[in-house]
């Protein structure tokens, strides 16, 4: 079935809608409470949606539908859609998958591991941890609190049967119950892993209270070595606790939740607050976050977060209001079997929380441009989108760009800037004097610029740019591409921007390259158009204002600067200098008669020529 006949046979249910390109490739998935209005909705007054969507619906071929029962189905499915298929035009989390997560599993005996895969087999996970370092700190603190089994046997009721495993040197060492040899009932475990989990969770206060209860019990009970136990245990966990910072007065379980955005990348932090004690920061980096509302980015942060989070808060705080914020707490209420709420701050220690969190989160994110920029494979979103646009080989890391400069045929100048991964590598930035060259030819001079340039660095055998750019059209590219020819270089990227229409050729065709004008593409080419204009024009301005403030004084054989300041001082200018007589000339100090006669001389015979 086309396109136009299924956007006349859509749903009017909740659902999620799935978009494809020409080859079927998913590029992106939505969701709706209405399907029919919401997909239509891309396809009417395109011209006044932001520049991606624009993009993207000139690339929709086919659209798919999923009708759901209920707006919480829909956003479910969503969420698991976009993590599985991550289509091109989704904000998507970039690194999440590399986030570990403590599981503690599902046997008779339970366990505690490390593990990035999160599996449906009725364990429960506390993650994901960022920072391996703080993950392994807390397992150090968990270990040292409860005992916990390190051993491979698979708990299961022939083993349990049998029991005929000697203990491990972990039994010995006070580190493991000896589950082994079932030293330790099932029940017994199973409370031991309660506490574990109050731990992890944060809930530090209610197993302090759990602990003391049970301390007071063993000592009721005359068990004192029990009791001293705990008490040594108790200590532990109130110096683990007394480090926690108390941000918010009350015993509430808070997530807080805030992005920062920059460009095509994102970052969202999370601040796990338990109890009214800061647990920890979770954060992710998003990618295709270009042209999206940070409401847009903090709901798909929500969404990834929580479709895989085991612990959800009483309350999720959010720093922007989002749409179908209503169904997400829905969703957020199903899944913690009790009541959550979503809310959005304005006064407060809540606001004080998130405006901390996205202090974070601007951090983190200009982190991630150091590691960026300081990367040797890092490739900018505008120099990959200029690669596929113009079909290169490589990724136009480094673009070597020419202009010309002139005003009548006089002073003409060239300046070649260079851009390295989209940014002005200014130290590289080069100036040439046009020698060949008589009045306006262009294309005379763009051929002795690249001419001069290549040859030198063939010369020094230096590499060549990844891409080579005249400011022009077909005319000048083609002198450029002539230049390279006669020195003997094939193959070298090479295109033409022209000012009228921001067309760009390349050698091989005659009509202008197809290139969106909203893309980042032919963004990065028009700056680096710009800069070298920018450049060129400040280069002659240069050099015509050092012609204009040359004198004719400066031809005079014994006129030095500093009688020519004397004079010029005594007279105001050159033209009455040349008017005044020789004995009014020859009263200036170190000028004799004799050189006064020369000057004289000398300007009335060029201000004949």
């Amino acid at each position: 079935m086309l396109l136009k006949e299924k956007l006349e046979n859509l749903p009017t249910n909740p659902g999620v809608y799935i978009y494809k390109n020409s080859v079927g490739k998913i590029i992106y998935i939505g969701k709706a409470k209405v399907l029919r209005n919401r997909i239509k909705s891309y396809f009417v007054s395109t011209d006044k949606k932001d520049p991606k969507t624009q993009v993207l619906v000139s690339k929709i071929a086919d659209v798919e539908t999923i009708v759901t029962d209920t707006e919480v189905e829909a956003l479910i499915l969503e969420a698991n859609l976009i993590y599985k298929h991550k289509p091109r035009y989704n904000i998507l989390l970039k690194d999440d998958s590399n986030f570990p997560y403590v599981k503690i599993t599902n046997e008779i005996y339970p366990k505690i591991q490390v593990t990035r895969n999160l599996v449906k087999d009725g364990s429960k996970y506390f993650g994901p941890y960022p920072n391996r370092n703080a993950m392994f700190a807390q397992l150090s603190i968990v270990k040292k609190l409860f005992k916990t089994r390190a051993c491979e046997h698979k708990f299961d009721e022939k083993y349990l049967a049998k029991m005929n495993v000697p203990v491990c040197l972990e039994f010995h060492l006070n580190k493991c119950f000896g589950h082994c040899q079932g030293l330790i009932s099932v029940e017994d475990d199973q409370n031991n892993f309660k506490k574990i989990t109050k731990f992890l969770n944060g809930h530090t206060k209610d197993l302090l209270e759990t602990m003391k209860e049970e301390m007071n019990n063993a000592a009721k009970s005359l068990s004192f070595e029990k009791a001293a136990k705990i008490r040594d245990q108790l200590i532990l966990l109130e110096n683990y606790s007394s480090r926690q910072k108390v941000v918010i007065n009350d015993f509430v379980d808070r997530d807080f939740v805030s992005v920062a955005v920059e460009n095509e990348d994102a970052c969202g932090v999370i601040f796990q607050v338990r109890a009214g004690k800061l647990l920890g920061r979770i954060y992710y980096y998003l990618a295709n976050a270009e042209n999206q509302t940070n409401s847009e980015i903090v709901s798909q942060v929500l969404e990834q977060y929580y479709l895989k989070a085991d612990f959800v808060p009483q309350e999720v705080v959010v720093s922007d209001e989002f749409e179908d914020s209503e169904i997400f707490e829905k969703w957020l209420c199903e899944k913690r079997g009790s009541k959550a709420k979503v809310v959005f701050p304005k006064i407060g220690d809540k606001i004080k929380l998130i405006e901390m969190a996205h202090k974070n989160a601007e951090l983190l994110l200009q982190e991630l441009k150091v590691k960026q920029l300081t990367s040797k494979d890092f490739t900018p979103k505008s120099v990959a989108s200029l690669q596929r646009d113009l079909r290169l080989k490589n990724p136009p890391k480094r673009i070597e760009c020419f202009d010309i400069s002139n005003i009548q045929g006089t002073d003409s100048v060239a300046s070649m800037v260079v851009f390295l991964n989209a940014k002005p590598l200014k130290k590289d930035y080069r100036k040439f004097k046009i020698q060949t060259v008589e009045g306006t030819n262009d294309f005379a001079s763009i051929f002795e610029v690249v001419t001069r340039r290549y040859k030198r660095l063939l010369e020094e055998n230096k590499p060549f740019p990844d891409l080579i750019m005249v400011d022009g059209g077909k005319g000048q590219l083609s002198s450029a591409v002539k230049a390279l020819q006669e020195l003997g270089i094939a193959n070298q990227p090479i295109i033409g921007l022209a000012k009228r229409l921001e067309e760009v050729f390349i050698p091989e065709s005659n009509e202008a390259q197809n290139i969106p004008k909203t893309s980042s593409a032919l963004k990065l080419l028009q700056q680096v158009r710009d800069e070298a204009h920018r450049f060129a024009i400040t280069f002659h301005r240069d050099l015509r204002e050092k012609r204009m403030l040359k004198s004719d004084l400066d031809e005079i054989n014994g006129i030095g600067p500093r009688k020519k300041a004397i004079l010029l001082k005594t007279f105001g200018s050159v033209r009455k200098i040349r008017e005044t007589s020789v004995e009014e000339l020859a009263k200036v100090p170190g000028i004799t008669v004799q050189l006064a006669e020369e000057v004289l001389r000398s300007l009335k015979e060029n201000f004949k020529n």
